[in-house]
């Protein structure tokens, strides 16, 4: 499923994985979040209740991913790498941004993200 990930002038495009928690977040669009900076590396933000499971834990990501952590539940936007992992439960990928998910690095503290299908 292709999605639309916008924040102020920032339009970025991405596709949600083909695995049971991504489509579950996908009946939850159109979503708009407040998400905060974690880490200078991600924005993260809590959606309004927890996802299927179904997609596979893990504790590395790269740039662009999309992803789910049940114990928030949140889901993140990665938009650069650290080199550290994410630590037990980890990260369940819902998805990748295309490209330029690196935008997010001019916005400091809070963010209000919209996802939705695209058309």
């Amino acid at each position: 499923m292709r999605i639309r990930v916008t924040s102020g002038e920032t339009v970025l495009d991405a596709t949600l994985d083909d695995n049971a928690t991504a489509r579950d977040f996908a009946s939850l669009l159109p979503l708009t979040l407040q998400m905060d900076d974690l880490f200078q590396r991600e924005k993260f933000g809590r959606l309004p209740r927890s996802l299927t499971a179904g997609g596979e834990p893990r504790s590395g990501y790269e740039v662009g991913n999309i992803v789910y952590w049940s114990p928030g539940p949140d889901i993140a936007i990665f938009y650069a790498h650290d080199g550290e992992s994410i630590p037990v439960p980890g990260i369940v990928i819902l998805g990748d941004i295309d490209s330029g998910a690196d935008a997010f690095k001019k916005y400091d503290g809070t963010v209000e993200v919209t996802i939705e299908a695209a058309d």
